[in-house]
């Protein structure tokens, strides 16, 4: 029950009528880099999963994607707050936006 809730969530953050977040070149270029290297790391994890490694040292390894996830998370938010509802205000746009944001945020917190 809990999926399908999250999941209609989703889709009403992917329905939206607000215009496209766009970025500048360097800041999506470091968002897609932390990423690759969690993709790397969760493959890693992986590894240590098939290879039989402890789970002390596996859960260590989690927690650290867990905060890298983080790091991304609030890096996004720092950029969305500092451009994105920038320019929702200059378009008048500020509510839906507002609602949008606290929509993504409610993900984090269920």
């Amino acid at each position: 029950m809990i999926g399908k809730e999250n999941d209609s969530k989703q889709l009403s953050l992917n329905n939206s009528k607000l215009s496209p977040h766009v970025h500048d070149e360097e800041s999506l270029k470091r968002i897609i880099n932390r990423l690759s290297r969690i993709e790397g790391h969760v493959r890693g994890i992986k590894t240590m999963v098939k290879d039989n490694r402890p789970c002390p040292e596996i859960l260590n390894q989690v927690a650290a994607v867990r905060g890298a996830i983080s790091g991304v998370a609030k890096i996004i938010l720092e950029e969305h707050l500092e451009e994105c509802l920038v320019r929702a205000v200059n378009e008048g746009n500020l509510e839906a936006e507002i609602k949008e944001l606290k929509d993504a945020l409610n993900l984090f917190t269920s």
